[in-house]
């Protein structure tokens, strides 16, 4: 009995020392990173565990203390804050990939949205990120942009802004609201429109002058106490086989 609680006692200490790297990622990398993260464990043996969400509850989530390994964000603001706040390996800390925005609607199309003109007409049910998460605050930028355009007019934005029936915390819930036919339309990534997605909504380009270019850097945290395997993750995300996954995902690696 003595033995076989001392076998128990020596399998448990193992079992908790056992390397794992804990990545608290965007979630607009949901699908990439799903691969990504995969793959790198099949090749270092080494699990991975992936927490995903909107990048603004990440951050909340390390600076309350939750533990992490690697943070990777879907803009450069919420980065540079935990960086700030010495939260962050600054030296650690790279970009791997870009994106740009599109506009969603669903395949059947109810309110005819043709162009993104189309959104600033009265009725039409829009659904955008909050202005604390990447893809709401590059919405707004993109708003900016284009009522700053003679084309749009300086009401542009006011007009489409009237249209918003819905704030969410991820794109995810704006891409789903539109698919399920809840919205009209919705401000998401590039990358969201996936092979599978594009069978249930279509993608209105915006202009290439007026679009904005989301930036995702990657850093080790400092509370990591596996820095060597942070490091050799991100070298890992920063690879061709790695970038293959992020283009066929519809990012821009870097």
């Amino acid at each position: 009995m003595v033995l076989l609680a001392s076998v128990l006692i020596i399998s448990v200490g193992i079992c908790a020392d056992e390397p794992e790297l804990i990545v608290f990622c965007a979630a607009s990398l949901t699908g990439a990173f799903d691969e990504i993260g995969q793959m790198y464990e099949d090749s270092v043996e080494i699990p991975v565990i992936l927490n995903f969400d909107g990048t603004q509850a990440i951050r909340t989530q390390v600076e309350q203390g939750a533990y992490a390994d690697v943070f990777v964000s879907a803009n450069q603001k919420h980065m540079k804050a935990l960086m700030a706040e010495g939260l962050v390996n600054n030296d650690s800390v790279v970009l791997f990939a870009k994106n740009s925005m599109v506009v969603v609607v669903p395949k059947d199309n109810p309110a005819s949205i043709d162009s993104i003109d189309d959104l600033a007409n009265p009725g039409v049910k829009i659904v955008m990120g909050t202005k604390d998460v990447p893809v709401g605050s590059y919405a707004l930028l993109v708003l900016d942009n284009l009522a700053s355009d003679p084309n749009y007019g300086p009401d542009y934005k006011d007009k489409v802004m009237s249209n918003v029936v819905s704030q969410e915390t991820t794109v995810a819930f704006v891409v789903s609201k539109v698919a399920l036919g809840e919205a009209d339309a919705g401000f998401a990534y590039q990358s969201d429109v996936t092979s599978e997605l594009s069978k249930r909504v279509t993608k209105i380009e915006i202009p290439e002058e007026c679009n904005v270019v989301a930036e995702y850097p990657i850093g080790i945290l400092e509370e990591s106490d596996r820095f060597d395997e942070g490091e050799d993750f991100i070298n890992f995300v920063l690879s061709e086989d790695a970038g293959a996954i992020l283009e066929n995902y519809g990012f821009q690696p870097i």
